[in-house]
């Protein structure tokens, strides 16, 4: 059987997961605080590369939607379904990873950074270890001359799978809160050997946005 044929239902899935975060989100009581900075950078031409961890992307791909964020998406089994049902929600999907296909996402992200967007990484993605960033999202950030913006989200009330990073769905009705850390500006045209101080500091960083997301939203663990 063709991979075509194989295939058919995944317009018809892209669409059902898309059209699901868009009610489930529309019911969030969304505190976007602690998005106003980088709203208000990027409304004047600044653009950023959003880095998140990949257990908080779910509440992130709704409040963020609509925006032509250019988003990594791993070469992995299921990252055709998250690539279409992200492009259906506003973002355009570069296609690879650190672990598969990275050489070929990174020169998309660096030609979607090119056009003046924003971008979008979980660097401790497509499988960990969960919460550890790898090397890439600061060679992003040197080759564009964008900045990291660490940004995290929490939740009142929420579902944690048993998946290697505790993938986050928050509930209905639920409290869901952005929190977004201070610019990071990792200098241009760093060599790989000098990036591990700066994939250090984003690491640091990413964790005590998503820390002070949770004690705002009272998120259980």
């Amino acid at each position: 059987m063709s991979v075509k044929r194989r295939l058919w239902w995944m317009p018809l899935a892209a669409a059902m997961g898309a059209g699901f975060l868009r009610l489930l989100g529309a019911t969030w009581r969304i505190d976007r605080s602690g998005m106003r900075e980088s709203d208000e950078a990027i409304a004047a031409g600044r653009p950023t590369i959003f880095a998140l961890w990949h257990a908080r992307l779910l509440p992130l791909i709704y409040t963020h939607r609509g925006r032509g964020v250019g988003v990594l998406v791993s070469r992995h089994h299921d990252g055709e379904i998250i690539a279409r049902i992200i492009e259906k929600l506003g973002y355009v999907a570069a296609r690879g990873s650190s672990t598969r296909g990275g050489d070929e996402g990174m020169r998309e992200m660096l030609a979607h950074a090119a056009g003046g967007d924003c971008l979008a990484v979980t660097p401790d993605g497509p499988r960990g270890p969960a919460e550890r960033v790898k090397a890439g999202v600061a060679y992003l950030a040197s080759r564009t001359g964008m900045p990291i913006t660490p940004v995290a989200a929490a939740a009142s009330r929420a579902h944690r799978f048993q998946s290697w990073d505790r993938f986050l769905l928050p509930l209905p009705f639920s409290r869901v809160v952005v929190e977004c850390g201070e610019p990071i500006a990792v200098p241009p045209q760093l060599e790989l050997e000098a990036l591990e101080p700066w994939r250090e500091r984003i690491e640091r960083a990413i964790g005590e946005a998503s820390a002070a997301a949770v004690r705002r939203a009272g998120e259980r663990p």
